[in-house]
């Protein structure tokens, strides 16, 4: 699919490791997925505990069986996946999907850790990774009525791409780092 990316690369981001503290005063760490059985358990279990009024686009899905699945998916070959810790708890989650000659965003943030700047943090990290894995064009899906996510996305430097009825997307370029 052909669409619109911005002329003017975003970032640059810091790729993780990093922490900073959230507007609750907890460090949160952002680590790269590291592929491990216990980090991909962590995930099972936050998005297991997903709020069904909190999923978007069918995503994360829900029951163990098919979030095991989904997240093989969006952790195999060419994607690019980052994990924000408060301690020994994932806050949340993100990654980059290949698409083309792009790649697609998604980010979670579980619940309890919603407006305290930790999406900001996460995309960022991811953005900075994917930038450093080579990543230069990255496109999302968002719902057009979900003002936080589309202003945290411009707040990045997402610009709109394409809209339809219910959802817009959101374009991104990045640029090597130096």
């Amino acid at each position: 699919m052909s669409r619109p990316y911005p002329d003017t690369a975003a970032g640059p981001y810091d790729p993780p490791p990093r922490s900073f503290a959230d507007r609750e005063d907890r460090t949160i760490q952002v680590r790269v997925f590291d592929g491990s059985q216990a980090e991909l358990d962590a995930l099972v279990e936050m998005y297991d505990g997903f709020d069904a009024a909190d999923r978007a686009q069918g995503i994360p899905p829900g029951g163990e069986r098919r979030i095991r699945d989904w997240l093989d998916a969006v952790t195999g070959p060419g994607c690019h996946n980052v994990i924000a810790w408060d301690d020994d708890t994932v806050a949340g989650h993100a990654t980059l999907v290949p698409d083309d000659d792009a790649h697609e965003l998604a980010i979670f943030v579980d619940q309890p850790y919603q407006g305290a700047g930790i999406g900001t943090g996460l995309i960022e990290s991811l953005l900075g990774h994917g930038a450093d894995e080579g990543v230069r064009r990255v496109w999302l899906s968002v719902e057009r009525w979900n003002r936080a996510a589309v202003g945290l996305y411009e707040k990045v430097g997402f610009e709109t791409a394409g809209a339809e009825s219910f959802e817009m997307e959101m374009a991104a370029r990045l640029d090597p780092p130096e």
